[in-house]
């Protein structure tokens, strides 16, 4: 098989998609908003472990896993630079996976409806899952992807391409959630604005900050046509 030219690991929730699909749930089905910003904090902190925060919050949501689905379908809008950026990917050689903490029926609900069926079919997802506790999946609880306190230790997934002479490794993330991954790339593309880039001051962590895919798609083409190297990309070195 042909080494790719790149290998694109992005988290889902926030980042993909304009909205975190679990905060939405949250936020609105859930124990409210200001619950899982303190949840968030205690994470940030180290207090908290990332799994048992979400746990916490996916448990206070009360609906049925497709009603859930259907909710997110109507109010949780994609970046619209994600469906372009996939197609240049595909015609160059560039692996996308999208690594997250979220559950795989929702992401592959929401991504058929930006790129289509066919494409879904071709993206690699890694992340959690989910379980109906009752046959008419009333009652459900998500599916962790490992044993880590972080439910799903993102950093896993990513370490087996860090062979010798391996293309370059970017990430895209924007939360907690992305904590695990933040070290393990050549180039981390953090979200303005968000928990990410927080963390990624207070610990020293280069990275480059992302509006939308497309921020992200012109840094990764030009790496990849060789007209910028990786490090000249990095806006915050530390």
């Amino acid at each position: 098989m042909t080494q790719p030219a790149a290998i694109v690991f992005s988290d889902w929730d926030g980042t993909i998609t304009l909205q975190d699909s679990n905060d939405y749930l949250t936020d609105n089905i859930g124990f409210g908003v200001e619950r899982r910003k303190e949840l968030n904090r205690l994470v940030l902190e180290g207090k908290m472990s990332f799994r048992d925060s979400f746990d916490e919050m996916l448990r206070s949501v009360d609906m049925p896993f497709e009603e859930c689905i259907q909710l997110l379908k109507d109010n949780v809008k994609l970046d619209p630079g994600f469906a372009e950026f996939y197609k240049w990917t595909s015609e160059n050689n560039v692996k996308v996976i999208v690594v997250s903490s979220g559950m795989k029926p929702i992401i592959r609900a929401l991504l058929t409806e930006l790129v289509g069926e066919e494409a879904v079919q071709n993206i690699e997802i890694v992340s959690n899952d989910v379980k109906y506790l009752d046959p008419e999946g009333k009652k459900w609880e998500i599916v962790f992807h490992d044993d880590s306190h972080f439910g799903h230790d993102k950093s896993l997934c990513i370490k087996p391409y860090q062979v010798d002479g391996h293309p370059p490794l970017f990430y895209c993330g924007d939360g907690v959630s992305d904590l695990s991954a933040a070290k393990e790339t050549d180039l981390l593309f953090a979200k303005a604005g968000r928990d990410l880039i927080t963390w990624c001051e207070r610990e020293h962590i280069p990275y480059r900050v992302f509006d939308s895919f497309k921020d992200i798609h012109q840094c990764v083409q030009s790496v990849v046509e060789g007209t910028t190297a990786i490090n000249d990309l990095i806006q915050n070195k530390f």
